[in-house]
Formats: structure tokens, C-alpha cells, sequence
């Protein structure tokens, strides 16, 4: 995996999209991944690449299982900082996306029960909807010393 950006991961970006800014760990590996917030809550995308698809340049599962976890899991922020981890996740495959597509998702908390928030969340391409789901995300602390 190389830092650079290719042109269609620098400039190829719907409007109101900005760089999500995870530049390290996991995050980069499967970057670069986008965000928009405006009145109707925080939307986050990416542009289907190489390296995030399977051998039928289809993004892979496992691509929009990491995704979902991260579009589903947003919704329960509070502000840009706020630090949460995934309780469960449970999706069902509905579409694929193919190489060159651009892909959404969003969720909405349905429950809070103790510091535990379940969101159904939709992932989409275009019209078509790939993949819908539950996930129950845990807001945490933020820990000393990380990023």
C-alpha cells in the first residue's frame, strides 16, 4: 500500500465530501475513506479501488463489512472526537459495487440502553442499496496517548 493518491481517490469525490482523517493503522490501509456532515447527519464514502476489491474487481465483503462498521458507527457521535467500539455487527449482502463506483452509507440510532446504541444502517451505490444492517456500537473515553 503506498501513501500516494491516485487521481480518482484525490479529485473524483462527490461534493461536500472531505478526507476522513484516519492516516494510520487499519484506516489507511483501506482508505482513503470521505465524509460529508450537513442538516441531515454525517454520510461517509469511498471510491471503489483496486485494492479494495476481490478477484471479480467487485469491492469485497469484508471492504464493505469495514466500511459499514464505520458509516453504521458514526452515528452514534457526538461531535468529530467522540470514540466508540463495535459491540456487533450483523449485514446482509443485497448488491455488489464494482471498480470505479462510488459507495455510501449512514445509520440511525434505533435504541440506547446503557451506554449501548444499536443503529440499522444502509450502505448504497447510486439507487441501488448493497448491503443494510444492525450494528450496537459502546461510546468509550478517549484513551492517553492515542491519536
Amino acid at each position: 500500500m503506498t501513501d500516494d493518491f491516485t487521481q480518482s481517490q484525490s479529485f473524483d469525490v462527490p461534493e461536500g465530501f472531505e478526507l476522513l482523517p484516519w492516516h494510520r493503522g487499519f484506516g489507511r490501509q483501506v482508505g482513503p475513506l470521505f465524509e460529508k456532515r450537513d442538516e441531515t447527519g454525517l454520510t461517509r464514502g469511498f471510491r471503489v479501488e483496486e485494492h479494495h476489491t476481490n478477484g471479480m474487481q467487485n469491492a469485497h465483503g469484508g471492504m464493505l463489512m469495514t466500511f459499514a462498521d464505520m458509516a453504521w458507527g458514526s452515528a452514534v457521535e457526538k461531535g468529530e472526537d467522540t470514540w466508540w467500539v463495535t459491540v456487533r455487527l450483523l449485514c446482509d449482502f443485497l448488491s455488489g459495487a464494482k471498480l470505479g463506483d462510488w459507495v455510501e452509507g449512514n445509520g440511525k440510532v434505533v435504541s440506547h440502553v446503557d451506554g449501548i446504541f444499536t443503529v440499522e444502517g444502509r450502505i448504497w451505490a447510486g439507487e441501488r442499496t448493497l448491503l443494510t444492517g444492525t450494528g450496537v456500537f459502546k461510546v468509550i473515553e478517549r484513551r492517553q496517548g492515542a491519536a
